[in-house]
């Protein structure tokens, strides 16, 4: 008993650390930008959370359940997806402080992009997560247990993540009205650029499209 409990707890700290991988962490902060309280903060956070969770346990359970070995290019794939939905979020948040100039408010929050962005990341690292698992837990069921609680660690800790980021942005923000702006097309660069990087990392380094393309799940 003791041994699962200390199971559930590690597991729900190492979701709430993965929360704060710079991937994560670079693609809420564009969302967030675009936020003026922080109960949508969170709620953003946690509907990546969600998205990321639902992703991470289908995929990485059916690893985990029937043992399926993810091809290096197949991996490397799933992480280049996350490169250009970085570079696509930074160029939409551009998009949009361009055109609100006149219409600050002009925009709807949406529930779908945050799910939809969770799942992308979630694919991305459902094979490294499964593998972890599968290492320290050979038992099917509670390697299952595992990832669902690793899953609401994440939900947790994206939620808190996203608070912290928006927090000091709002709080500025409300005293300095152009700073909102500044703040948005900040993270719209910065999303572009480490999309750029991660991008270029894949191809160089990883040689995604080599003929022998190196792929170490993280």
């Amino acid at each position: 008993m003791l041994s699962a409990f200390s199971a559930a707890v590690l597991g729900f700290l190492l979701g709430l650390r993965h929360a704060t991988d710079a991937d994560h962490v670079v693609a809420v902060t564009t969302i967030v930008a675009r936020e003026r309280t922080l109960r949508r903060a969170a709620w953003i956070g946690a509907l990546w959370g969600i998205g990321h969770t639902l992703t991470v346990f289908v995929v990485g359970g059916a690893i985990v359940a029937f043992r399926f070995v993810i091809p290096p290019r197949l991996g490397l794939a799933l992480e280049f997806g996350v490169a250009i939905m970085l570079i696509l979020l930074g160029f939409t948040n551009l998009r949009a402080e361009a055109g609100a100039h006149g219409h600050p408010h002009a925009h709807e929050f949406d529930h779908r992009r945050p799910i939809m962005i969770g799942t992308v990341h979630g694919l991305a690292g459902s094979a490294a997560v499964a593998i972890l698992v599968l290492a320290a837990i050979p038992q099917t069921l509670w390697a299952l247990a595992y990832l669902l609680v690793f899953g609401v660690g994440t939900i947790a800790g994206m939620m808190l993540v996203t608070v912290i980021i928006a927090a000091p942005a709002m709080y500025a923000s409300e005293r300095v009205a152009r700073l909102h702006g500044g703040i948005r097309l900040a993270a719209g660069a910065l999303s572009i650029v480490f999309g750029l990087l991660l991008a270029r990392g894949l191809i160089v380094d990883d040689g995604l499209l080599s003929a022998l393309p190196r792929w170490s799940p993280r």
